[in-house]
């Protein structure tokens, strides 16, 4: 059984000895009709040559085109995210050809990966192998089913609201160096992610609006971030450098492009624990529902598209619920549920007519 297809070129989808081919033929749909009628028949007389394209290319090959003609285009950090995926899955399954990855042996992976680090990194990886096996599909460098399909993920938990106090915020910021310093007050009072901030060039910010304009974001939507007199303070006491057009950057006037060290050496001498960089936009956003701040306000300024994700810092808003429930009791001010009628409780003599009429009914004749 097989069929033709076309996606931007026709295609035959069929199986033989149990194994899924697929064949690219070309954009016309005549040709593709009989190159599948002439493959029915090479199948029924067991004729048909099963010419592998796959088995020609090397995984490592492979992950070396990936990396350079799709990651580092379409990636906004190709060296931090797959970068270090490739890095992983290439002494893994390197010297294999494509075709010899199967399923069962992405499982072990999985199981040996897991005992150096944690779900969610080894579900980057995958997903990494995904995308891989994906692109040398449409580049018809491999016609098999992508493997990883087979392969579930771990599940994981993103749930995690770690923020600072006030009192811990500024000791967080005394503990930093003038390089670190700006851009923690900046991440503190505006929630921006990491890779928007050492991003961030001087042509984005305008100073006479108070506003930051963030035109390279992780959902690739332009987002706008007022700014308070902090930001503007922070901002201000970067020294501009008249080359490079970042505004956080290093001595030699090239973009940070980690800060890993600086803020592990700052949250030490501050003396905080169990706390990452990312954890800062938790603190600006939990320090905004405590101030209750409501929540739609928040997702705008976090940049989620979704208020589900916001969601999280709700019960940090002791009262927003109570107050929502206010309006409504306002508003249902002259809709409350009338008084029951008094009911007076005093006995009264009965008739002895009707105590009469009473017993006679109950009588059995």
């Amino acid at each position: 059984m097989g069929t033709v297809f076309k996606k931007g070129n026709w295609w035959l989808d069929f199986r033989v000895d149990g194994r899924r081919r697929r064949k690219k033929v070309g954009p016309s749909k005549a040709l593709a009709d009989a190159v599948w009628a002439k493959t029915q028949v090479q199948i029924a007389e067991n004729r048909f040559l099963d010419v592998r394209k796959e088995q020609k290319v090397r995984f490592d090959d492979f992950a070396h085109e990936f990396y350079e003609n799709y990651c580092k285009i379409n990636h906004r950090s190709p060296n931090k995210a797959s970068g270090s995926a490739i890095k992983v899955l290439v002494p893994y399954f390197g010297g294999r050809f494509l075709h010899e990855i199967t399923p069962q042996l992405i499982e072990q992976f999985k199981r040996d990966r897991l005992k150096d680090v944690c779900p969610s990194t080894v579900n980057r990886a995958l997903s990494c192998l995904k995308s891989l096996f994906n692109r040398a599909i449409e580049w018809d460098k491999y016609d098999g089913e992508n493997p990883v399909k087979k392969v579930k993920l771990f599940p994981e938990n993103n749930q995690r609201t770690r923020f600072l106090e006030k009192e811990q915020i500024a000791g967080l910021i005394a503990a930093c160096d003038s390089r670190l310093r700006p851009i923690v007050i900046v991440a503190v009072n505006t929630g921006m992610r990491k890779s928007e901030l050492l991003n961030l060039r001087w042509s984005d910010i305008d100073f006479e609006r108070g506003v930051i304009y963030l035109l390279r974001t992780k959902n690739n939507e332009k987002r706008e971030i007022p700014m308070n007199e902090a930001v503007k303070t922070a901002f201000i006491s970067v020294r501009k450098d008249p080359i490079c057009p970042y505004i956080f950057h290093t001595k030699n006037g090239e973009p940070f492009l980690e800060i890993r060290k600086l803020f592990a050496k700052a949250l030490m001498k501050a003396g905080i624990t169990n706390f990452r960089y990312h954890d800062l936009r938790h603190t600006f956003a939990s320090q905004l529902a405590m101030s209750q701040v409501d929540m739609n306000t928040i997702r705008e300024l976090l940049g989620h598209k979704s208020l589900r994700m916001t969601l999280r810092y709700s019960h940090l808003s002791l009262d927003h619920k109570k107050r929502a429930v206010e309006v409504l009791d306002r508003k249902m001010d002259g809709f409350r549920t009338p008084k029951e009628p008094e009911v007076n409780n005093e006995i009264l003599p009965l008739d002895a007519t009707l105590i009469n009429a009473s017993i006679c009914k109950n009588v059995i004749v």
